[in-house]
């Protein structure tokens, strides 16, 4: 069990967006599907794994399925209350994610979430290299000057926890169907984003 103070202090804070701040609409398989790739296959590896040329036109695909969407997408519970709390207390917010800045803005728009992410605190699968690498992690590390034990990454999916642990972070697994154990990389589980303020 988690230190009920591990998050009190931390002014650094980094989110997943779709099934974390938002409640994604994506059907990944239906993408899978009109991509051509086998059921499950991870979406990026898999087009990042194939020839330029093969994969110049999957990649155009996807962002066109993924910005349709991204227009989709509604606000997960407590997640504007939690972004305000955070930024009123001075806070630094940022997303990482493996979608595209053109995704990432679409989907803070349709939520009415843009207000609390500067166009520098986004990091996207162009920026840095993708979850659950823990570059973009250090990415933001670098660019607050923070330390990692000043800093809190918080997603629903293993890619999130496994790229905040890479990178030495505290991790909030926020696991929104209670059915996922992924103790190894989490500091502290919760099932709603608004859990996270019993902490703070």
């Amino acid at each position: 069990m988690a230190a009920p103070d591990l998050l009190r202090h931390r002014r650094h804070w980094i989110f997943d967006l779709d099934g974390t701040l938002t409640v994604s609409a994506h059907d990944f398989e239906h993408i899978r599907e009109e991509l051509g790739l086998a059921p499950a296959t991870p979406i990026l590896e898999a087009l990042q794994a194939m020839p330029a040329a093969e994969a110049a036109p999957l990649w155009k695909q996807l962002n066109e399925l993924e910005f349709y969407y991204a227009g989709k997408a509604s606000v997960m519970q407590g997640a504007a209350e939690l972004l305000q709390l955070l930024h009123d207390r001075g806070r630094q917010l940022a997303i990482l994610t493996r979608n595209t800045m053109p995704v990432v803005k679409q989907t803070l728009h349709a939520c009415r979430l843009e207000h609390f992410f500067p166009v520098d605190h986004i990091l996207d699968r162009d920026s840095c290299i993708p979850k659950p690498s823990p570059d973009g992690v250090r990415h933001l590390l670098e660019f607050w000057q923070a330390d990692a034990d000043d800093t809190v990454m918080v997603g629903d999916y293993l890619y999130d926890l496994e790229a905040g642990k890479g990178a030495g972070v505290a991790t909030i697994h926020v696991d929104t169907r209670g059915n996922n154990d992924w103790s190894e990389y989490t500091d502290i589980r919760v099932e709603d984003l608004g859990e996270i303020i019993e902490y703070l």
